[in-house]
């Protein structure tokens, strides 16, 4: 879906390279962490380097950290921000590595978010998830008009979609719930807000 609205000219994407705005003749990203410890945190140079570079293609970009310190990520946060894309506001989201970033950075950051109660090696991963929850809310992305209105977590916690089946209507003894089948709209529509 996200080669598909790029296609379909929906949405642009850019990749930066950090590297590019990399410290020294050596293009360095990243240095220990003052205070002693593991890992290697990105520096504040080639980030804000690269922030600014992305802000002078779109001014009106609002910039994105996922870091577990932000807050919690949900369906509603996709919709605003499909809302704004949808006006043709950017979005710049930092791919944290290693041990994380210099906290500097920060100062350059519109929103923090945090993708889940779990610690990954790079910034990567989540800045798909935020990409791929917005792109496919945007016009003309999804097969169908409705095909994101009724769904999970639209609401943000309170509601699972129902289940689907599809044929055959028997698969290993497990047969496809007669309301299903009936073709009574009402009661399927029922069943459905039931489950």
């Amino acid at each position: 879906m996200l080669w598909k609205a790029a296609d379909r000219e929906i949405v642009e994407y850019e990749f930066i390279n950090l590297r590019e705005f990399g410290v020294g003749p050596r293009k360095q990203v990243d240095d220990t962490p003052y205070g002693g410890g593991d890992g290697m945190l990105l520096k504040p140079e080639p980030l804000v380097a690269a922030i600014e570079h992305a802000k002078q293609r779109d001014e009106t970009a609002k910039v994105f950290l996922p870091t577990p310190r932000g807050k919690l990520y949900k369906q509603s946060d996709a919709k605003i921000l499909a809302a704004q894309a949808e006006k043709g506001q950017g979005l710049i989201i930092v791919c944290p590595r290693y041990e994380g970033y210099d906290e500097r950075v920060t100062k350059w950051v519109d929103e923090q978010f945090c993708m889940g109660n779990y610690v990954l090696t790079g910034g990567e991963l989540p800045a798909m998830v935020l990409i791929d929850s917005v792109v496919r809310l945007l016009p003309g992305v999804l097969g169908g008009e409705t095909s994101a209105d009724i769904e999970s977590f639209q609401d943000d916690d309170e509601s699972i979609e129902y289940p689907q089946y599809t044929r055959p209507e028997n698969f290993h003894g497990m047969k496809v719930p007669d309301v299903l089948l009936s073709g009574h709209h009402a009661a399927i529509a029922k069943w459905r807000l039931d489950k």
